[in-house]
């Protein structure tokens, strides 16, 4: 039996970024559940974890059940002291600890104004100066991380820790949201925006389903920062190059037209997750390459 990781919509669940990013970033093996927030199905995805209530929640090999995203970082660090989520450096271990800590509890004014909708950019969202102040408190701590640590890396305290898995939801908000910050700050969530793991995940939370009501605001919008530069478009019919599906190896029934090339993929899912980021897949860019 390996890890079970219960987790919500991708665009929105920013706890279950969290908890994907502990697995996906580590090279740590798991399977996910997945079930939408608000509806019948996420209780009863639960009970295959109960006591949990929330998301992101893990089941480990030996059958305990793990809530609460810094915890999970905590256990997944002792069960697996090769994979180097925290930093190896005691003291740059124990400012990265306390940045996961404080995105744990804190920025509450941000994360109330702005939730976590990966499928928009906004541009004409007002931040109120409580939204500000958290805003520049993250400046703050970045910056003082990056000094602390002598960081050469677009990460927080050296090589990817679970401190940036922590923040990787407030750079969505600060891209969804167009909040203005400083440029090391705007540096460090274009680190973000850039990464691969995070790009897959937003990729899919683009075709998880229909958009949530809940998340809905009135603001106009904008293109999401890093877009893919790619030409594509789904068309209905093929030839394609390639006779298999570039994940599956499953043969080809639906079709993209990807910088004027045709693409055959073995559902609309597979089909869909590379036109909103070709780039984000390396199966499909090593198919691309040839």
């Amino acid at each position: 039996m390996t890890y079970l990781l219960a987790l919500g919509d991708r665009a929105y669940s920013s706890w279950s970024l969290r908890g994907w990013l502990l697995f996906e970033k580590f090279n740590i093996p798991v399977q996910t559940r997945f079930a939408r927030l608000y509806s019948d199905a996420f209780p009863k995805m639960l009970k295959e974890f109960a006591p949990a209530r929330l998301v992101p929640t893990v089941k480990t090999p030996d059958g305990v059940v793990i809530s609460e995203s810094l915890t999970i970082a905590e256990e997944l660090a002792s069960r697996h002291p090769e994979a180097k989520i925290w930093p190896s450096n005691p003291t740059h271990r124990a400012i990265a600890r306390s940045l996961a800590a404080e995105m744990h509890a804190g920025f509450g004014a941000l994360r109330d104004a702005c939730p976590m909708n990966m499928r928009v950019s906004y541009s004409d969202f007002v931040p109120s100066e409580a939204v500000e102040k958290d805003l520049r408190r993250l400046e703050v701590i970045w910056d003082r991380a990056r000094e602390e640590t002598l960081s050469e890396t677009p990460w927080l305290c050296g090589e990817y820790s679970a401190a940036d898995a922590f923040y990787a939801p407030i750079a969505a908000r600060i891209a969804g949201y167009g909040l203005k910050v400083s440029p090391s700050a705007q540096a460090y969530v274009d680190a973000h925006l850039s990464d691969p793991a995070f790009r897959r995940w937003r990729a899919m939370g683009m075709v998880d389903g229909p958009d949530q009501p809940f998340y809905k605001r009135d603001f106009a919008l904008q293109d999401w920062p890093h877009a893919s530069s790619l030409a594509v478009e789904t068309i209905e019919h093929g030839p394609s190059e390639n006779a298999m599906c570039p994940y599956s190896g499953k043969p080809v029934t639906h079709f993209a037209k990807i910088e004027g090339r045709i693409f055959g993929f073995c559902n609309a899912l597979c089909r869909d997750k590379t036109v909103i980021d070709p780039a984000a897949w390396p199966a499909f860019m090593a198919l691309l390459a040839d």
